[in-house]
């Protein structure tokens, strides 16, 4: 067969660099939007930090030409990052957060006191750096044994480093190196004297009846161990005394347990008037260089040509001049498309928003804000995730805010953040003696009128992080 040409023509669909990096930027809450423009200020030589705000909104950027870098300076674009936000006497002020010894750094100071020859202490470390944040060594001891081989070149037997682990075990908290929540909880219990018969019956459902105890087979044990239930209550009440996750009980340096949350936007409610402000308090405001702008004016002739030496390094500041005009034109889109998509929610969830009762939460998706404001749902997608807002009631997360809607046997269409606050109702109210199926559940619901079936109501209680029935059975 001959080879022969043919066109086709066909049409496609392509993201540009540019948009990617738009797309990118609206996905950033405000903290890493923060380091994302130092970042572009290092890698842009013609970006710089503006410390005077400009007194005028700056122009959309135009087509690249070497007359346009050598006009008046306010063709440059800027955005004004601190409109009507904050007044001229506001400060940021810097919060300083110290961080004190870890967990791993409190285990080794321990063991300093501790008689411990030279290996025993390299086995020690090893161990303490092998528990995890919650106190527990998730690695088995053969494990641990061949990597002190490949890593230090010691041959110690599995013996040795058990004898070594039941060292670390007697460290504070309690409980710590443990390797299954059995071994946590007995580890516990040793360290408490176990001179009463409440604490030795705990003792005895930990050490001989662990898995009934974990299914909450109350009944079964009672009838197995020959006890009252009275004292059989005792020693659950004793048990859920102790602590499941020891690591937790150290908390010098716990900071990344309760981590900072820098809210994306302000709403303030303060005079009975609602007024939304994007939090820009530590967001740099950028601009153009001048010295580069002045830099090319000295390097254009008066006739407008330009030496044959000076073309390569005036298209070099070109094109960073053009890459910085779109980053702050980038800039300013993400500030106008998220303050009309939160003006949206907002305008939307008015009366929740008056007093934070969930109960007020009206049924809504993303196609809905992305109808209002003639955006893709994707674009609103981007807006809401990883983004807060800091209200007169508290930090509220924009994710949470969406939820899906439902009919009523009266028409009456009604948030699913209702029928979880139901659920929840029922389930505080319940007698723990014989708690409320999930079919229970929906028979309840069906009274109040709301028509769910038994797998919605399992999955409105998933989401809630509850248990099931047999799980919240109490004696």
């Amino acid at each position: 067969m001959a080879n022969r040409l043919q066109q086709t023509i066909s049409l496609q669909t392509k993201i540009s660099p540019q948009q990617i990096q738009m797309i990118k930027l609206l996905e950033l809450p405000t903290m890493q939007l923060e380091e994302r423009i130092k970042r572009e200020i290092e890698e842009n030589i013609v970006l710089e930090e503006d410390a005077d705000t400009p007194n005028e909104e700056g122009e959309a950027p135009e087509k690249i030409s070497v007359e346009e870098y050598l006009g008046k300076e306010d063709d440059t674009p800027s955005y004004k990052a601190r409109v009507n936000n904050f007044s001229k006497d506001d400060k940021q002020r810097p919060i300083f957060i110290t961080e004190g010894r870890s967990l791993g750094e409190s285990l080794i100071e321990q063991l300093r006191f501790h008689p411990l020859s030279e290996e025993d202490m390299v086995i020690a470390a090893y161990i303490v750096g092998s528990i995890d944040d919650d106190g527990y060594l998730r690695r088995d001891i053969a494990s641990l044994s061949d990597d002190l081989a490949f890593t230090r070149g010691m041959n110690v037997t599995i013996d040795h480093i058990e004898e070594v682990l039941s060292m670390v075990q007697e460290l504070e908290p309690a409980g710590i190196g443990a390797r299954t929540l059995q071994e946590c909880l007995l580890l516990q219990m040793r360290r408490q004297n176990l001179n009463n018969s409440t604490k030795q019956l705990a003792f005895k459902i930990i050490s001989d009846h662990f898995d009934s105890f974990a299914k909450k087979h109350y009944e079964r044990l009672i009838s197995r161990l020959g006890v009252d239930e009275d004292s059989f209550r005792s020693a659950i009440e004793y048990i859920r005394s102790l602590s499941p996750k020891p690591g937790n009980l150290y908390s010098e340096g716990g900071i990344e347990a309760a981590p900072y949350i820098t809210p994306d936007f302000l709403l303030d409610n303060s005079d009975g008037t609602m007024r939304l402000m994007l939090n820009t308090s530590g967001v740099p405001e950028v601009r153009i260089s001048r010295r580069y702008k002045d830099m090319m004016r000295d390097m254009v002739a008066p006739d407008g040509t330009i030496k044959a030496e000076d073309r390569e390094a005036v298209q070099f500041v070109k094109s960073k001049i053009d890459s910085a005009k779109w980053f702050i034109s980038a800039i300013k889109q993400r500030h106008d498309t998220l303050m009309r998509t939160m003006q949206t929610i907002l305008d939307f969830q008015r009366d929740y928003f008056q007093d934070g009762d969930k109960s007020k939460l009206k049924p809504m998706i993303l196609k809905d804000i992305a109808d209002r404001t003639d955006l893709d749902v994707s674009t609103i997608s981007r807006v809401v995730n990883s983004k807060y807002i800091q209200t007169h009631f508290g930090i509220i997360l924009l994710k949470t805010l969406f939820s899906e809607g439902m009919q009523t046997t009266t028409g009456e269409e009604v948030s699913s953040h209702e029928i979880k606050t139901i659920l929840e109702e029922c389930i505080d109210n319940e007698d723990k003696r014989h708690p409320l199926t999930d079919e229970n559940l929906m028979e309840i619901l069906n009274e109040k009128g709301y028509r769910i079936a038994r797998r919605t109501v399992a999955k409105y209680r998933e989401m809630l992080d509850i248990p099931v029935a047999r799980m919240r059975k109490q004696i």
